[in-house]
């Protein structure tokens, strides 16, 4: 998908949220979006292999993957000029432009090989994006149809809080809502659907009493 085609709405509003906050984003982030140093710690990157990050927002996590496994290439996504603008220069500042590619696009909808120039890759992340993006599902549809054979999608995000006090989740979820997040609470549901369609294997844990949700679909050879 060109950056024409995008939903200018959601882009929009995406640049507008995050044109002054993308300055102090991770800072304020680290302390709520639990999970994303596990998950890139399990991405078990193979040697040469690729990974996509989709919602690569600052480059935080693109970065710190990039570090841990530095034989690898890796290429992220996102509808925000406005962190693309942010992670081009962290990516630049650490070095890892040679390695780390960005485009912007639609997570629901893109086409790999006219943006990065590769049909498949080894990994595929997406971390705490899928709350924020409108028509979500098609964004796992869209990431598993993006993987090698062999290959695996990844997802942290916010889970429903089971395990935490009902005031807590009442005061998170209205905290999210200042900027336009809604925890999934089917996403379990629709990450073993999309296993079970494609004939894939599905690992799921709860992390911090349900704060969030840790999936790993592992796509067939």
């Amino acid at each position: 998908m060109s950056t024409t085609e995008l939903p200018v709405r959601h882009a929009d509003l995406m640049d507008g949220v995050y044109r002054w906050q993308r300055h102090i984003y991770d800072i304020t982030r680290k302390y709520y979006l639990l999970g994303r140093d596990r998950l890139i710690a399990g991405l078990d990157v193979p040697q040469g292999g690729t990974v996509l990050e989709l919602g690569c927002g600052t480059g935080r996590n693109i970065v710190l993957a990039a570090r841990s496994y530095s034989d690898a290439r890796f290429f992220g996504l996102d509808i925000s000029a406005e962190m693309l603008e942010t992670a081009n220069a962290a990516i630049a500042r650490e070095g890892l432009s040679d390695r780390v590619e960005l485009a912007r696009g639609d997570a629901t909808d893109f086409d790999p090989a006219a943006l990065f120039g590769i049909e498949r890759f080894d990994r595929v992340f997406i971390s705490y994006s899928l709350s924020m993006i409108p028509g979500w599902e098609k964004t796992v549809s869209a990431a598993l149809a993006a993987l090698a054979p062999g290959g695996s999608l990844h997802v942290v995000d916010f889970g429903q809080q089971e395990g935490l006090p009902n005031w807590f989740r009442a005061l998170l979820r209205g905290w999210l809502r200042k900027f336009h997040v809604t925890p999934r609470a089917s996403l379990r549901d629709v990450l073993d659907s999309e296993s079970k369609r494609t004939g894939a294997t599905f690992c799921f844990r709860t992390l911090y009493r349900g704060y969030a949700w840790l999936g790993v679909i592992g796509a067939r050879m």
